[in-house]
C-alpha cells in the first residue's frame, strides 16, 4: 500500500523548517563554541556551504526518484544496494540519536531544575502518538511549533543585539583550524533538517517541482536565522556559552531582561518539539523503505489503513529513541548524530555525481564539493562520535550480510 500525497510546497517548507531550526539553534552553540571559539561564523559559513551542496544533490535525486526513503532508495537505485543500505543506516542511526538530543533539548528548557529525563520520554512518546495519526497533523503541529519557535528566536536576537554595547561577555576560546572545523562538524548536526522534505516524497504532491523548492527555501531561511543568532551568543554570552545548558535563555538573563528568560524557554520547548516531531516523521518513511526492501524486518514495512501512515515502524523508532533519553547525554548525541548524517549525505553526493546529464539539475561541481565537505567534517569530529559511529555502522554491516546468508540458503 502506498502512502497518500497530501504535502504541498508551504507543508514541505515549514516540515524543513521544523528540522533545521528546532534542530539545533537552542542547542548546539555550547559544544560548537566550546570547538571554534571566536571563530564560530567561520564555521557556520563552511557547515553552511557543504549543507548547499548536499541540498543541491538531494534536491536532484528526489526530483528523478519521487519515493518515501530518501537516499536510501536514491543510492539502491544509482549506486547499488549497499551503498543504500549504509546511507539508509547512517540516517535511522544519526537521526535517532538527533531524536534523543531534541528530546533532552526540550526536557532542559521547560524543566531547568530536574525532572528533565520523565519529561523528554514523555515527549517522544506523545509526538510519535501525533505521528501515528496521519502526515497532515504532523504537518500542522510543525507549523505551530515553527512559528513559536521563530517568535522566541526574534525576542533573543532584539534583546542581545540591544544590550550588545552595554555588555563585557567572558572571551571566547581561542580558535584553531582543526577547531573550526571540527565546529562546523557540529553544526551541521543543525542544517540537516532538509533530508526530512526529501524523505517525503511519497507524500508530496507533485513531487518532481515541490521537493526541490521547499529545500531551498527551508534551507535558505535557517542558514539567516542561525546567522543571526550565532553574532547575538558570540556578543552578549562569550565564552559562557561553552557550559551553559540553555543558552539562549541565558542571553536574555545576561542582556538585563530576565523577565523574558521563561518566554525563550517556551519557544525552545516548541522548536525542540518541532524538530522531533518532523525528525521521527523522516525516519519513519526511511525505515518504511528499507523494512520493503527487507534491509529492517519486514513487519516495520506495514501502513496504517485507515491514516496512511508507517504506525508499526513509528512505534519501533520511538520506543529506542527512550532508551537513549535513559542513557545519553547531549553533547554526546550531537556529535554521534552529526558523524550518521555526514555518512548519508556522502552517499547522497557520491549518488548524485552517478546521475546522467538528463536528470542533472545541478553543476556536478557541487556534488564533488559537498562529498569532500562531509569527508572533512567527518574526520574532524570528537574522536569518540567517530568510533562509535563506525562501530554501530559496522553492526548494520553485519547485520545484512547475515540476512542476504540465511535467504541464500
Amino acid at each position: 500500500m502506498p502512502l497518500a500525497r497530501r504535502l504541498r510546497l508551504e507543508d514541505a517548507t515549514v516540515i524543513g523548517l521544523g528540522s533545521m531550526i528546532g534542530a539545533g539553534v537552542f542547542s548546539v552553540w555550547p559544544p560548537a563554541i566550546d570547538a571554534a571559539g571566536g571563530a564560530i561564523l567561520v564555521s557556520l559559513a563552511i557547515a553552511a556551504s557543504v549543507a548547499y551542496g548536499n541540498a543541491t544533490s538531494s534536491a536532484q535525486l528526489a526530483a528523478a526518484h519521487p519515493v518515501a526513503g530518501g537516499t536510501y532508495a536514491y543510492a539502491r537505485a544509482e549506486i547499488g544496494p549497499w551503498w543504500g543500505f549504509i546511507a539508509g543506516w547512517s540516517f535511522v542511526i544519526g537521526k535517532i540519536a538527533s531524536c534523543a538530543a531534541m528530546a533532552r533539548t526540550f526536557a532542559a528548557y521547560a524543566a531547568p531544575e530536574g525532572g528533565q529525563v520523565p519529561l523528554a520520554v514523555s515527549a517522544v512518546a506523545a509526538l510519535a502518538l501525533v505521528n501515528c495519526f496521519g502526515i497532515t497533523r504532523t504537518a500542522l503541529v510543525t507549523r505551530i511549533l515553527v512559528v513559536c519557535s521563530l517568535l522566541g528566536i526574534a525576542v533573543v536576537v532584539a534583546v542581545g543585539l540591544g544590550s550588545a554595547s552595554a555588555l563585557h561577555p567572558a572571551p571566547l576560546p581561542d580558535a584553531t583550524a582543526y577547531g573550526v572545523l571540527q565546529g562546523a562538524g557540529l553544526l551541521f548536526f543543525a542544517f540537516a533538517g532538509y533530508a526530512r522534505i526529501a524523505t517525503l516524497g511519497e507524500e508530496v504532491v507533485d513531487p518532481v517541482r515541490t521537493i526541490p523548492r521547499a529545500i531551498v527555501l527551508a534551507l535558505g531561511a535557517t542558514v539567516v536565522v542561525y546567522t543571526l543568532v550565532a553574532a547575538t551568543v558570540m556578543v552578549t554570552l562569550g565564552g559562557q556559552a561553552t557550559s551553559s545548558g540553555s543558552p539562549l535563555a541565558d542571553l536574555v538573563s545576561a542582556a538585563g531582561h530576565p523577565a523574558l528568560a521563561p518566554l525563550v524557554r517556551v519557544a525552545a520547548a516548541a522548536a525542540s518539539l518541532g524538530a522531533l516531531l518532523a525528525l521521527l516523521t523522516g525516519i519513519g518513511r526511511t525505515t518504511l523503505a528499507m523494512a520493503r526492501e527487507r534491509d529492517l524486518p519486514s513487519p516495520l514495512a506495514r501502513i496504517d489503513e485507515r491514516w496512511r501512515v508507517p504506525r508499526r515502524a513509528e512505534i519501533v523508532i520511538a520506543a529506542v529513541i527512550i532508551g537513549i533519553v535513559l542513557v545519553a547525554d547531549l553533547r554526546g548525541a550531537i556529535g554521534f548524530s552529526s558523524f550518521g548524517v555526514l555518512v548519508y549525505y556522502f552517499i547522497t553526493n557520491i549518488a548524485a555525481l552517478r546521475q546522467g546529464p538528463a536528470a542533472r539539475r545541478c553543476p556536478r561541481v557541487l556534488a564533488v564539493l559537498g562529498a569532500l565537505g562531509c569527508l572533512t567534517l567527518i574526520v574532524t569530529l570528537p574522536p569518540t562520535a567517530a568510533a562509535i559511529g563506525i562501530a554501530v555502522i559496522a553492526v548494520g554491516v553485519a547485520y545484512r550480510m547475515l540476512r542476504l546468508r540465511s535467504a541464500a540458503g
